[in-house]
């Protein structure tokens, strides 16, 4: 009897090479971002189909705030575009959750994730995680102030800090670390992404580039998950 597939509980993808495949076919890098949307939004559909429970998807790192302002307002506008689609997650059952440091964001934008969050808060098929102007340091700095303020308060003592603690602060609270990440584009790199969270996940390198990633691309990434022997620092029986 074939042994059903070992599904991951937990998915990352670092969506990478929108800009390299504009380029390549002479558009402007915001095309590249366009196609790579309306990539996403197919590859969440599958995942969901497939039956996995959490995904977190890298669409705008800290670092990325750096890149010529044309290019991170016509990202902030996808946004805004995805953002007022909202409706479908209702209709689709995903809930959604938008991590990374929104201080730095346009305050419509804020708006319409609460907004959007709020709206999907009790949906009860895929969690989808955003990460938006995110960085996995950044989100371990995030945790470490709000549990030096707790003991300043009092409430903690140095002695109770621990990892279950730490998890508590980060900004995927109450989810499952991610077991398997997926990045997009030939690199073959981390690029501060889920740091804590994926400390015992799996990496699978495609050099496909993100608007030309298929659902079936992402079977291949599953298909190659289930045959890894995870071990997590233990031996196998």
């Amino acid at each position: 009897m074939t042994q059903p597939q070992a599904l991951p509980n937990h998915v990352g993808i670092i969506m990478d090479g929108n800009g390299r495949w504009a380029t390549a076919r002479g558009l402007s890098r915001n095309r590249g971002h366009q196609k790579g949307a309306e990539v996403f939004g197919q590859i969440v559909r599958h995942a969901q189909k497939r039956g996995i429970p959490y995904l977190t998807v890298y669409a705008f790192s800290t670092e990325n705030w750096n890149r010529p302002p044309e290019e991170v307002g016509g990202i902030m506008n996808l946004l805004r575009s995805y953002l007022r689609d909202a409706d479908k997650y209702r209709k689709e059952n995903v809930a959604v959750s938008v991590i990374g440091d929104k201080s730095r964001l346009d305050v419509d934008l804020v708006e319409m994730i609460a907004k959007l969050e709020e709206g999907s808060r009790h949906n009860t098929g895929i969690h989808l995680n955003i990460g938006l102007s995110y960085g996995g340091r950044d989100e371990l700095v995030h945790a470490a102030r709000q549990i030096a303020a707790m003991a300043q308060a009092g409430s903690i003592s140095p002695q109770e800090v621990d990892h279950s603690l730490v998890e508590r602060c980060l900004y995927t609270a109450g989810q499952p670390d991610v077991d398997l990440i997926i990045r997009t584009g030939g690199e073959q790199r981390v690029s501060n992404f889920l740091l804590w969270q994926g400390a015992y996940a799996e990496f699978y390198f495609t050099p496909t580039l993100w608007p030309d990633f298929t659902p079936a691309d992402f079977d291949a990434a599953l298909e190659e998950y289930s045959r890894r022997e995870r071990r997590m620092g233990g031996i196998l029986p």
